[in-house]
C-alpha cells in the first residue's frame, strides 16, 4: 500500500471533497432561511408613515394622486407626467389634452408666467383641472374667497345642475375656499352649503375646471365611486391626453420618494444580519484544519548532539582526530598529487613532498599530522590506545588545525594555477 493510496478504506481527496460540499450545503440551507425570514418579516412589517401631503402622481400615500395616475392608464386616457414648464405648452395638442394642477405651488415672481402659458393653452381648446386656491388663481378670471361654513370634517357635496360633474352624485370634499366669480362662463357644478365648489369655467375654446380640495383624486379620496366619476367628468372623455403636473410641485421625486411604502429600514438590517453570519460562518482559513506536524525525535541535530555528548562522556577523542587526519590525507592524495607510497612513510616525506611540489614551508602540516598519528596509534592487544589519549580541548585545537591545512593548501593549489 503506497503512502498516497488509503488507509483501512480512508480516502483524503474523497474526505476533503465531502467536506467541501457540506460546506456548500450549509450555505445554501443558511440562504434560504434567510431570505424566506426576510420575505415574511416585509410582508408583515408596516409601511413606512404616510406623511407625505403632496397630491402629486409620485406620491402613494393617502394624499398622493399615484392611483389616479395609473387607474385612468387602464382607462383609455393618455396619463403622463408633465415636468416641463407650462410654456412648453404651446407645443401640445391643446384640443386633445387635459392639463392637471393638484394644489399647485407658484413662486410669486414666476405667477405671471404660469398664468400665461397656461390661458394660452385654454384658448387654443385645452382642458384644465385646477384644485386648491392657487390652482384657482391660475384660471383666467379666477378668484376664491374664505367658505361661509367651517366644517369639523368633510362636507358632502350637493348637485347643482345637470352638467356631467353634477350627475356624478354627493361627493366628500374639503371645503377649504369657494368660487367668488359669478359670472356666465362660469357654471357652479357642486356646493358645499353655499359654497360653490366644483366648477367648470369657459375660456376661450376651452374648458377650466376647479375643485375646493384635490380630495376627490387622491388614493383616499378615489375608493369612493362618486369621486371616480367626479374625476373623469373633469379630465373629459377616453382617449384624450391627461397630463400631471410635477413642475409646480417642488423638486422632483428622488430614489427615496420612489421607495416610499417599502419596509427599506426593515431590508438594510436584515441583508446586515445575513452579511455578518456567513462572515462569521467562513471567518476562518480555507480547507481543513491540520495540527502541526510534531518535530522527530531522531532529527539530525538531535542524532549529532547525542553522539557528541556519548563521545564526550567516553572520553574518545581518537575518532575526531582520526577522521580529520584521513580528511587532510586523502586530500594531500587527491588534489596535491602525493602518491600513497610518500604518505605512507610518515609526516617528513609528506613535508618534504610538498615543499617539492608546491614550494614554502608545509613544516606546520608535518607537526599535525605527528601529532594525530601520536593520537590515533594503533591499540595493543589489550584492548587500550598506545599512546596517551588527548584532551578534548586538546583534540578540538587539532581538529581544528587539521582542517585548517586543507584549507591553506586549497588557496595555495588555487594560486599556482
Amino acid at each position: 500500500m503506497s503512502a498516497a493510496g488509503t488507509v483501512r478504506g480512508f480516502d483524503p481527496a474523497r474526505a476533503t471533497r465531502s467536506g467541501k460540499d457540506s460546506e456548500k450545503r450549509f450555505v445554501l440551507i443558511l440562504a434560504a432561511v434567510m431570505l424566506a425570514a426576510i420575505l415574511l418579516v416585509s410582508f408583515f412589517v408596516p409601511t413606512a408613515e404616510d406623511d407625505d401631503p403632496s397630491p402629486s402622481s409620485y406620491n402613494s400615500g393617502s394624499a398622493g394622486a399615484k392611483a389616479a395616475y395609473l387607474l385612468l392608464s387602464q382607462l383609455g386616457y393618455k396619463a403622463e407626467r408633465w415636468e416641463d414648464s407650462t410654456a412648453a405648452l404651446g407645443d401640445v395638442d391643446a384640443a386633445r389634452t387635459t392639463l392637471v394642477l393638484a394644489n399647485p405651488v407658484v413662486q410669486p415672481e414666476n405667477r405671471d408666467e404660469v398664468k400665461a402659458g397656461i390661458a394660452d393653452f385654454l384658448k387654443r381648446g385645452g382642458r384644465v383641472l385646477a384644485t386648491g386656491v392657487q390652482g384657482a388663481y391660475l384660471i383666467p378670471g379666477g378668484n376664491t374667497s374664505a367658505p361661509d361654513h367651517i366644517y369639523k370634517g368633510l362636507c358632502i357635496t350637493t348637485p347643482e345642475g345637470q352638467g356631467a360633474m353634477a350627475q356624478a352624485g354627493p361627493v366628500s370634499i374639503d371645503d377649504l375656499a369657494r368660487w367668488q366669480d359669478d359670472t356666465v362662463a362660469t357654471r357652479v357644478q357642486q356646493r358645499c352649503g353655499g359654497d360653490a365648489v366644483v366648477v367648470s369655467v369657459k375660456v376661450g375654446q376651452g374648458t377650466a375646471v376647479w375643485w375646493s380640495s384635490p380630495l376627490p383624486m387622491t388614493n383616499r379620496g378615489l375608493s369612493e365611486d362618486a369621486s371616480l366619476k367626479l374625476l373623469l367628468a373633469s379630465v373629459g372623455e377616453p382617449g384624450r391626453r391627461v397630463l400631471f403636473d410635477e413642475s409646480l410641485h417642488g423638486e422632483g421625486p428622488s430614489i427615496w420618494d420612489q421607495a416610499k411604502g417599502l419596509p427599506i429600514r426593515s431590508l438594510v438590517l436584515q441583508s446586515g444580519l445575513v452579511a455578518t453570519l456567513l462572515v462569521l460562518s467562513f471567518g476562518r482559513r480555507n480547507g481543513p484544519v491540520r495540527l502541526p506536524v510534531p518535530a522527530l525525535r531522531a532529527s539530525p541535530l538531535e542524532f549529532a548532539e547525542s553522539m557528541g555528548h556519548l563521545y564526550h562522556n567516553a572520553g574518545a577523542t581518537q575518532v575526531a582526530t582520526d577522521g580529520a587526519r584521513r580528511r587532510l590525507l586523502g586530500y594531500l592524495q587527491q588534489r596535491c598529487g602525493l602518491t600513497p607510497d610518500v604518505l605512507r612513510r610518515g609526516p617528513q616525506e609528506i613535508v618534504q613532498a610538498l615543499q617539492a611540489r608546491l614550494g614554502g614551508d608545509w613544516s606546520g602540516v608535518g607537526e599535525h599530522l605527528a601529532q594525530a598519528e601520536r593520537d590515533g596509534a594503533e591499540r595493543d592487544g589489550t584492548g587500550h590506545d598506545g599512546g596517551k589519549a588527548l584532551s578534548s580541548s586538546s583534540a578540538l585545537r587539532l581538529v581544528k588545525a587539521l582542517d585548517g591545512d586543507v584549507e591553506l593548501l586549497k588557496r595555495r593549489i588555487e594560486f599556482k594555477s
